[in-house]
């Protein structure tokens, strides 16, 4: 039987072990990248082709993966929104997060079911902690507070920055609206600075990130993304 839903880390493992089968057997993957690099698309089409395999998999997002995290998604993305603080910022993502966990990703998980999540606490990371120059450690100590679990195996989608934000610009325009997001908004200079975040991440934990170049077609690197999820997280694996 297959099952796919949609919904409407970071545990550090050496310091805080988890409970002993509290995610089952499940695993829970990310996407992450900067604006335009093609993440939700990829993570579309990865949705359909495994809808059609035995198992539970569960498709989410951050910020957005629950109904709270809706409406902070307004606060947070919403064009022309209220500016912020950088550390209001942060804990905005992270409340975001404790709700998503609790409400969606540690139920499916303790089911056994493969979760796939459109951003998670890499893209805090990378974008308030380095773009935004709140730093690495305060957001690690953060979510080892809170307790957040670690990712199975994080890809980052890497793409040009100039590419990435006219892809973006132009995604704005098919969904006719000439109206920038929130961070599209950011000078290009931020933008190569989460791009930075990203690749800084991969250096210290390369046992879970894959970076993945984005560049060329959406089937090129539909190919690319599905050689790379069979191969580090056996999820077309008939046996599941």
């Amino acid at each position: 039987m297959s099952l796919c839903l949609s919904a409407p880390a970071f545990l550090w493992y050496d310091d805080f072990p988890l409970e002993p089968g509290i995610l089952g057997k499940g695993k829970f993957i990310t996407f992450e990248g900067i604006e335009g690099c093609g993440k939700t698309l990829q993570l579309s089409l990865l949705e359909a082709e495994l809808c059609h395999r035995l198992g539970e998999w569960v498709f989410t997002r951050e910020p957005g993966g629950t109904e709270f995290g809706r409406e902070l998604r307004q606060i947070l993305l919403g064009k022309g929104s209220a500016p912020r603080a950088p550390v209001a910022e942060l804990l905005l993502y992270m409340a975001d997060r404790v709700q998503h966990l609790d409400q969606v990703i540690r139920p499916a998980l303790a089911r056994g079911a493969v979760v796939l999540c459109d951003r998670y606490l890499d893209a805090t990371l990378a974008y308030q902690g380095h773009a935004r120059g709140l730093g690495f450690p305060l957001i690690d100590e953060m979510a080892a507070v809170l307790g957040l679990l670690k990712p199975d195996l994080t890809l980052v989608l890497d793409l040009d920055v100039e590419l990435a934000l006219s892809r973006a610009r132009q995604r704005n325009r098919l969904e006719g609206s000439d109206a920038l997001g929130r961070f599209e908004a950011e000078e290009t200079e931020f933008h190569r600075r989460v791009q930075e975040g990203y690749r800084l991440l991969a250096a210290r934990e390369p046992q879970r990130f894959v970076m993945v170049d984005a560049g060329g077609t959406p089937e090129e690197v539909a190919s690319r993304v599905r050689s790379l999820v069979a191969e580090k997280a056996g999820l077309f694996d008939e046996a599941r």
